[in-house]
């Protein structure tokens, strides 16, 4: 056994033995309610088992499934007008009742509330899971500095696969009631180790330095902070701690989420799942947005000058649309009002960056930009998302490098990704296998049958 891993587990063991003299750890709470949630999704199985939701149209599957229900996600639900329930809290509750440091993951995977102290072991245990194994440095260090931060993000997540548990518990036999437990473990280890992998990408592609030590008496945002060369600037430590809850999931049914699922579903394990996650989530469809808004409203910015007038700004949106592109950052699939986790980094950007340049005109385009988009009727929702402000408030502190904005992203929504996975395999549930349809298939069903 290497020092390293050695170390690694004495840490582990060190973490555990404080836990286990205080709260009920997050694994121990876990194993109480799987017993529970078991037998309550066999009752609903039981009672609403041959209910139908709704007949799907044609258009649907052409359309990349939008709006199909389809898939069991026990840790959020998206609301057309809360936003994003997280266990039933909306965002604003979540940031009233769950402790400062990161607790999504306890209220994900519990349904729970966690106290400070569950959190304090979290941060604990996450700590002494951060180090990562000497090939995995080596893949990352040799990695050329051309290659996207997403990309090498994705090849160092598959490579921890290596040390998988729940892979070998598989080829060593484990029955099926257990896979929970080593799936549990590689998520934690996997959420552990992700600061680390991004850190060391973070440094060697933009030249910060050497990877500093993670400090076990601080929280998980804070030592992924200083990871990345902000450790000593409180506010960008906070600004972490409110990106990593608001990001940490969203349904089932988005790209990096449904993929996971998808994956995980085969019985590959923590890691080798979410690597396929992160290759999606590295699409620009969907981890790029906040780079669009960026781009966007800094050569806004340089074109009409940093305090410019109303009807300045209303005629570069209106270049925008007329030109045929859609302004980055409003409008959403499911939503039907301002998404709450732009109004949480709104407010976060009022109390700490009130003057900055950029925001204030983030601001401009939140009061101006959906009655434009009505008047064009470009958008049943003509609202912000949570994209439109995130890239501002990074830029504000000096994380100015957009290539590495996805890997944050990645980073945070590992928390929802990792609490289904564990439910899943607590639950049992199979392989995902869809039916699919040729054009020609639906041509021969529906051909001549309309009245």
């Amino acid at each position: 056994m290497s020092s390293l891993r050695l170390a690694t587990r004495i840490q582990v063991f060190a973490a555990r033995r404080w836990q286990s003299t205080k709260q009920p750890t997050l694994k121990q709470r876990l194993s109480e309610l799987i017993p529970e949630h078991q037998k309550y999704v066999k009752e609903i199985r039981t009672t609403y088992g041959e209910k139908t939701f709704s007949a799907v149209q044609v258009d649907q599957l052409y359309g990349g499934m939008r709006g199909i229900p389809a898939l069991i996600w026990e840790g959020s639900v998206l609301d057309p007008i809360e936003g994003i329930r997280f266990r039933d809290y909306t965002i604003p509750e979540i940031q009233d009742k769950l402790p400062k440091a990161p607790g999504s993951l306890w209220l994900l995977v519990t349904g729970e509330i966690p106290t400070q102290e569950q959190v304090d072991g979290l941060s604990k245990e996450w700590a002494a899971r951060a180090g990562l194994p000497e090939f995995v440095e080596e893949i990352i260090d040799r990695c050329p500095g051309t290659l996207h931060p997403m990309s090498q993000f994705s090849l160092a997540v598959t490579a921890l696969n290596h040390d998988s548990q729940f892979a070998k518990a598989y080829a060593d036999g484990i029955s099926k009631k257990q896979y929970w437990d080593p799936t549990f473990e590689d998520s934690m280890s996997l959420i552990a180790k992700l600061p680390t992998i991004a850190g060391r990408i973070y440094r060697n592609v933009y030249g910060n330095g050497k990877l500093p030590a993670v400090d076990p008496s601080k929280d998980y945002s804070h030592n992924l902070s200083n990871f990345l060369g902000f450790g000593d600037n409180g506010q960008f430590v906070e600004l972490m701690r409110l990106y990593l809850t608001i990001h940490s999931d969203h349904e089932g049914g988005n790209v990096s989420a449904h993929t996971g699922k998808l994956v995980g579903s085969a019985l590959s394990d923590p890691y080798l799942s979410y690597a396929a996650a992160l290759n999606g989530l590295a699409g620009p469809l969907h981890g790029l947005a906040n780079q669009e808004v960026l781009v966007w409203v800094t050569r806004m910015q340089e074109k009409i000058g940093q305090d410019p007038t109303d009807e300045a700004v209303k005629q570069y949106i209106w270049d925008t649309l007329n030109s045929g592109t859609v302004v980055p950052g409003y409008g959403h699939a499911v939503l039907r009002k301002t998404d709450p986790r732009y109004v949480a980094q709104r407010e976060f950007a009022l109390q700490h960056l009130p003057e900055d340049p950029l925001f204030k005109l983030v601001g401009q385009l939140y009061k101006l930009v959906p009655d434009i988009l009505l008047a064009a009727g470009k958008a049943k929702n003509p609202w912000p998302n949570v994209d439109a402000h995130s890239g501002v408030l990074l830029t504000h502190y000096g994380l100015n490098q957009m290539n590495f904005y996805t890997v944050l992203f990645g980073i945070s929504r590992a928390l929802g990704v990792t609490a289904q996975l564990i439910w899943d395999r607590a639950l049992g549930f199979g392989i995902e296998r869809p039916k699919s349809f040729s054009s020609q298939a639906i041509e021969k069903m529906f051909k001549g049958k309309d009245a």
